[in-house]
């Protein structure tokens, strides 16, 4: 079997812009769709003590919890990426982010119901050769480097509210940002 290497276009500037009214669908779902791909995903949801890195991204105090929906992302029935969010619990778990499922308006839309929505991200990038356990989720080939992509979303507040760690290998995927002054 040959597998389909074109890689998926990331925008990740657009992840917040408004959709076209009546598509009310999860980012990544919208942009691989947007591409003519079909998308997939195998959601598990977690509450979780955060590492250290996570706890600190979200400005959590010692003992806090957080939620999890740890995502691994197929386009076109391959594996593609991996996606861990992570939400402060206080904040999230009476809603449908704290449960298991797909979330089809995406859980950017359920933070902006409970009046969280993100206004700003801070975006960490950065190349390294993936651990055992992202080589075999993501069905790597030996030598496949991989992205990983930290986006810290922060509410009107300055609060962060979610931290997404996604695992991107490199030979799927371009990550594309567009600046313009006009």
């Amino acid at each position: 079997m040959v597998r389909d290497r074109r890689p998926l276009l990331i925008y990740p500037q657009r992840e917040l812009e408004p959709q076209p009214t009546g598509e009310l669908r999860e980012a990544f779902a919208y942009a691989v769709t947007q591409e003519g791909r079909a998308p997939s995903q195998y959601i598990e949801v977690l509450t979780v003590s955060p590492v250290e890195e996570i706890a600190s991204r979200l400005e959590l105090s010692d003992g806090q919890l957080a939620v999890v929906r740890r995502r691994l992302r197929f386009v076109d029935g391959q594996p593609y990426n991996t996606n861990d969010s992570y939400f402060p619990r206080d904040l999230v778990a009476n809603s449908e982010i704290a449960r298991p499922g797909d979330i089809e308006r995406g859980a950017n839309r359920v933070l902006e119901e409970l009046g969280h929505g993100q206004v700003r991200v801070v975006d960490d990038i950065w190349a390294r050769m993936p651990n055992q356990e992202e080589a075999e989720r993501l069905q790597l080939e030996l030598g496949t480097p991989v992205v990983v992509y930290i986006r810290v979303g922060y509410d009107e507040g300055d609060m962060p509210v979610r931290v997404a760690v996604s695992v991107l290998p490199a030979d799927k995927h371009l990550i594309r940002y567009e600046l313009d002054r006009r």
